[in-house]
């Protein structure tokens, strides 16, 4: 009996909850205003792939009692209605009848208002829908921006063709001091999970390996290597990691606009030979600060960005007298573009390459992404640094490597930061990390990237409910884009980390390492056919 009221109870939610959703009609009688809708968020004139989740969104407009949207194009509509909160959800197998309807065409955007004096019609807007689609799953850390604590941190795996999101990897629900530890880096081979890494620090620590669906945890540790690895990049044909190794600090800001500085005292570059477990150095160099890492789609080029701020400084200067020095001078240090030819067979280095001199103009470049197809290398550019996710200054630039062209994206880029970013497989779509709604917390933006190399308006990740990245106080930390989803159970993950202390990786030289060992003197690796300009010493 109990059973049957239940189920009564049930049914009668549900036909309560139906009743007083607001009808999906377009009005019959309705005023035309000279005005777009506003909406939020802002999906108007963007490019979508064709494989999206529905674009639901508010409809902000302080005189309304009651919305209704239709979206249509190709002899296929949407409609949807929403009520006092504006918040349009469609349906999902109607919005993909939508989409595949016009693949390469506009979908029109028609919305109507209830005011006090009668239904209007706002201008119609459009999202055009590419051919292309985009890699189907997107990876990201959720982390609060000050961090200081490592609790509730963990990297979580969304669908971009629903708004499924899965955990791949959670610390802890709560504060705990013995299981308090962070997660970050994560990365794929060439947009597949087959191959994947992310590093865990302070408790539990190590680099959590995961092929073949097992997990194992490394260390990557030796008398000649500033820390542990840091940015890693996987080479995409041989079972090889490029990995940074960074000695990093951090510096809170009280009179800044810009919050926290995170700077390198000290960075190499590492090879690490996933099967054989062994690493050795592909730079190695007291002046230079070399960082992310990331090899050409042929493999047979690897590029980074480097820095030398500590040229000006006495060679018989002690490392606390250098720290101080970069501390005081954060921003003034410019790094620029490199790279380094590799051959696969014999695992050797050429010489490094001035690619971009940053440095010459006064800027400074971040995190290079060499597009699948190999034609563009896309990078962020800001006025000092390598953190760019805390740079306003920072912005979107590509280098066509067909015709040696710069430029920025200009149809991406906003006021405020647009930084980490991630190429799709079929390069014809990128995600980054941008702040422009708010200014604090950082959120996921997808932008179409044409063959003619322009970029196009780029919009945030859809959520199901609109209001839901209002709500979310954290950040969005270094989105990568895969065509295959995380197969590995976070339990199998948490074994790994918890009870595993990590398999020492021997340390094997490489004789074509690039190696300078001989003082701040400002004496860099020879850079192949190229000097630049010469740096201005900051004042």
């Amino acid at each position: 009996m109990k059973r049957h009221i239940l189920y009564n109870v049930y049914c009668l939610l549900i036909i309560v909850i139906v009743g007083c959703k607001p009808k999906a009609e377009v009005p019959a009688q309705y005023a035309e205003i000279d005005e777009v809708a506003s909406i939020y968020p802002d999906y108007i004139d963007v490019v979508v792939p064709p494989n999206i989740a529905p674009l639901n969104f508010i409809v902000r407009d302080s005189l309304a009692t009651a919305y209704v949207a239709r979206l249509g194009g190709n002899g296929k509509d949407v409609l949807a209605a929403a009520g006092e909160n504006g918040v349009v959800k469609m349906d999902t197998t109607e919005w993909r009848a939508l989409l595949d309807a016009n693949k390469g065409a506009d979908v029109s955007v028609d919305v109507y208002a209830k005011r006090p004096d009668g239904w209007v019609h706002f201008k119609p807007h459009k999202i055009s829908v590419a051919q292309e689609p985009i890699d189907a799953f997107l990876s990201y850390r959720l982390i609060e921006p000050g961090y200081e604590l490592y609790r509730q941190l963990g990297i979580y795996q969304r669908n971009l063709t629903t708004f499924e999101e899965v955990p791949v990897y959670e610390n802890n629900r709560e504060y705990c001091d013995g299981e308090n530890h962070c997660v970050n880096c994560h990365n794929y081979r060439m947009g597949s999970t087959e191959s994947m890494l992310f590093h865990v620090r302070s408790n539990h620590g190590g680099t959590i390996i995961v092929q073949d669906g097992k997990a194992h945890k490394i260390q990557l540790k030796d008398s000649t290597i500033i820390t542990s690895g840091v940015y890693p990049s996987w080479h995409p044909t041989e079972n090889l990691v490029a990995f940074s190794t960074n000695k990093t600090g951090q510096a809170f800001h009280l009179y800044y606009p810009e919050k926290i500085e995170v700077m390198d005292e000290k960075s190499d570059l590492l090879l690490y030979d996933v099967t054989n477990n062994e690493v050795s150095h592909i730079i190695r160099t007291t002046a230079d600060m070399e960082t992310f890492p990331c090899w050409a789609p042929d493999g047979r080029t690897l590029y980074y960005c480097s820095a030398n701020p500590s040229r000006f400084i006495a060679p018989e200067a002690p490392d606390s007298v250098v720290n101080q020095y970069i501390l005081a001078n954060f921003d003034s240090i410019c790094y620029n573009l490199m790279s380094i030819s590799f051959e696969p067979k014999t695992r050797s280095f050429g010489k490094p390459r001035l690619v971009l001199n940053a440095e010459a103009e006064g800027k400074s470049i971040s995190v290079p992404r060499v597009s699948p197809d190999g034609r563009y290398i896309l990078f962020t550019k800001g006025d000092y640094g390598q953190f760019h996710i805390w740079h306003k200054s920072s912005d979107l630039w590509v280098k066509d490597l067909q015709t040696d062209s710069c430029y920025a994206l200009t149809e991406a880029n906003s006021p405020d930061v647009d930084s980490f970013h991630s190429w799709s497989s079929n390069s014809r779509w990128f995600v980054f990390s941008s702040r422009r709604i708010d200014g604090n917390y950082t959120r996921p933006f997808i932008a179409y990237f044409d063959k003619e190399g322009r970029a196009h308006k780029p919009f945030v990740l859809p959520q199901e409910d609109p209001e839901w990245d209002i709500l979310l106080l954290k950040s969005y930390n270094v989105p990568e884009l895969s065509r295959d989803a995380v197969h590995i159970s976070m339990q199998d993950l948490r074994e790994c980390i918890y009870e595993t202390e990590g398999e020492n990786a021997t340390y094997k030289p490489n004789p074509t390492a690039i190696v300078n060992l001989d003082g701040r003197t400002g004496a860099s690796p020879k850079v192949d056919g190229t000097t630049g300009a010469s740096p201005k010493k900051p004042e």
